[in-house]
This record gives C-alpha cells, structure tokens and sequence, in this order.
C-alpha cells in the first residue's frame, strides 16, 4: 500500500525502497520492481528507474532476465546520454555480448546495439555487418523482420533508399495484416517521402490510415495531411521537397543541418500551408539542441499567427510542457493547459492538459 501510495505521489525512490524490501523479505517475483522502473522512466526519473534496473540485474539469477534488465539500462544511457558518454556505452555492450554470446537468445540486444552503432557512433557498416549475421539463425519469421525494420532503417540514414525497401516490402509480404508488416509499410511510405516519391507514399499511408495499430494509424494520418495538403497547395512541391529534406536530415542527427533547410521554407514560402508545420519541426529540433528561447518563439508564432491550424493543439500543449520543465513558468503553462481545455476539447492532449492543469492549480488528484 505505501509503495502505491508513493507512485501516485510520484515519490518513486520512495517506491523503490519498499519493492526492495519487499522482495528482499518474500524473494518471489521482480515483476513489481520491473513495473516500478518502467513507470520511473516513462516519468522521466531516470536516475531511479536506472537504480531499478541495476538492482533487479543484481537480484536475479535468470539470464533472459539479466538481458532484459542490461537492455532497459543501456536504453536510458543511451536517452540521456551526451556524445562524451558514447564510448562507455559502446563498451558496455560489446562486455555484454562477450557474456552472454552472439546467440538468438541475444537478438534485441543486438539490434539495439547495431542501432547505437549507426545512429550515435555513425559506424553503419558494422552496425549493417552485426544484423546480417543475425539473419543466418534459426529463428521465427518476426524476429527476422526486427531484423529487417532495423537494417532497413541503417540503410535509409544512409539514403539507400532502394535496398531499405527491399527490406520492409519483404515484411509486409512475409507476416501480411501483422502490426509489423503494417509498421513496414509506414516506412515504406516515409521512405519514399524522403526520397521525393509524394505520390507514392500518399497511396500507402490511404491503406495505413485504417490500421489496427493505433499510433501507425496516427503517423500514417499525420504524414498523410502534411503531403496531400502541400501537394494541393504547390503543384511544384518545391517547399514540401525541402521540408521532406529537412525531415530526413533530421532523421540523420543532422540537426543544425535541418533548422537551416527549415529557415529557407520559411524565408521563402510565407504564406504556403507548410509555414505551421515547419514553425513545429523546427522547435522540436530546438528542444533537442535545449535552445529553449527559440523554441518558444516558434510556438508562440504558430499560437498568434495560425489560429485556425490543425496544429494550435500540438503548439500549446509543446509549448506548456516546455514552459513546466524547462523555463520555470508554470503560471503560463497553466493558462496554455487551461486553454486546451475550453477551446480544444476534442484534442488529443485534453486528457493530459486536464491533469497538468489541475496539478498546476493546486488540487487534490485521486
């Protein structure tokens, strides 16, 4: 009962000590203790859900368990970690694979390390060398198309696009009406964005508008709007082109690279249908470079100069969250919560606007 008191209190070292002591007093199940960490790190409270997951790997005697504990630490190391802190990472996986072996036992690890590899360290050679060994076990038909989704997206950072379709159309085939051939067929269609094909990857993400997969039917629908709407406005494509360049960029840790491409739509199509979602790309990337100022600029331009955009909701709500975490301003944050509430009530983050607002005000939340 304390501990989910705790929870609810969002108190999670707290939580943490009685899971310890109650798994050190009944020695049964580390379920709770994973469910624990899960929570932290979905919250951000990256230190615990760290601590967490360190104790269960020293609790356990379990290999799959070990594994899935070393993969839960190397992913938030790798989420809050700055370029410095790359190479210690790098060593803990290889130490990792040096104990438990290059096995199909191993798969996600390794996947996850060949996507480190090429992502972080933009070593994608070995990372592409690392997953293709792994295509030559014996295992089932969905281990093999994580496989291919990761190795498919190696090659689109590499702009390879033909040979990553390859990849994801031999998914969709393979393990057709799964979530996994209809998360192919995504990447499929956002392949074919970055490389221009519009038409293409409009067709597709029509199909993927219906999937069972909520969040693939939801990028799919994003994608789908930002495309049609652009192609109507410009027949030429010219600024979707390069917004399709900056995403891509983007995609390739080319950050600075981005927000310039993304200036030049805005220089130069000021009054195109791309203007607001170009204002939104760019501040995420500014978040990311934790250039919170010029971020806020750009969702405040979005809030006074496109009232009737689809994407005011994304804006207040972004923006809020940004002024809460970052920049120590929670009386205007409430009102931008606030604001969801009355005027976007049918929005996507009315549920949490709720919640954040009334934390803000003071109330008791059961």
């Amino acid at each position: 009962m304390l501990s989910w008191l705790f929870i609810q209190q969002k108190d999670y070292n707290k939580a943490f000590v009685q899971e310890k002591a109650i798994y050190k007093r009944e020695l049964e199940s580390l379920s709770r203790l994973v469910e624990l960490g899960l929570i932290a790190q979905t919250q951000k409270q990256f230190d615990v859900a760290l601590d967490v997951f360190n104790f269960i790997i020293e609790s356990t005697q379990n290999n799959g368990m070990k594994l899935a504990g070393h993969l839960k630490v190397l992913d938030i190391q790798t989420q809050i970690a700055v370029s410095k802190d790359y190479p210690a990472i790098k060593d803990s996986y290889v130490l990792i694979l040096e104990t438990y072996g290059k096995t199909p036992q191993t798969l996600e690890l390794q996947i996850n390390y060949a996507h480190f590899l090429a992502f972080y360290l933009n070593q994608k050679e070995d990372a592409i060398k690392l997953l293709k060994d792994t295509l030559k076990y014996n295992i089932s038909e969905l281990d093999l198309a994580s496989v291919k989704l990761e190795l498919g997206d190696i090659l689109v950072l590499e702009e390879k696009f033909n040979q990553a379709l390859i990849y994801y159309t031999q998914i969709e085939r393979n393990l057709k009406n799964s979530t996994v051939a209809q998360e192919a067929r995504f990447r499929i269609a956002k392949a074919s964005y970055y490389k221009g094909d519009f038409k293409w990857a409009e067709s597709q993400l029509k199909i993927l508008k219906s999937s069972t997969s909520q969040l693939t039917a939801n990028d799919a629908l994003d994608l789908k709007l930002l495309i049609s709407d652009n192609r109507a406005e410009d027949s030429l494509q010219i600024a979707l082109t390069k917004y399709a360049k900056a995403d891509l960029l983007a995609y390739q840790n080319k950050n600075d690279d981005a927000i310039n491409v993304l200036d030049t739509i805005l220089e130069a199509h000021k009054t195109e249908v791309i203007i607001p979602q170009t204002l939104l790309k760019q501040a995420a990337l500014f978040e990311a470079k934790k250039d919170y100022q010029k971020a806020k600029t750009n969702y405040q331009r979005i809030i006074a100069d496109f009232k009737d955009s689809i994407l005011m909701d994304n804006a207040l709500y972004n923006l809020a969250e940004l002024l809460v975490n970052h920049l120590a301003q929670p009386e205007e944050a409430k009102n931008l919560y606030e604001t969801i509430l009355f005027e976007h009530a049918d929005s996507i983050y009315a549920v949490e606007a709720r919640k954040k607002f009334r934390a803000l005000r003071g109330d008791a939340i059961n």
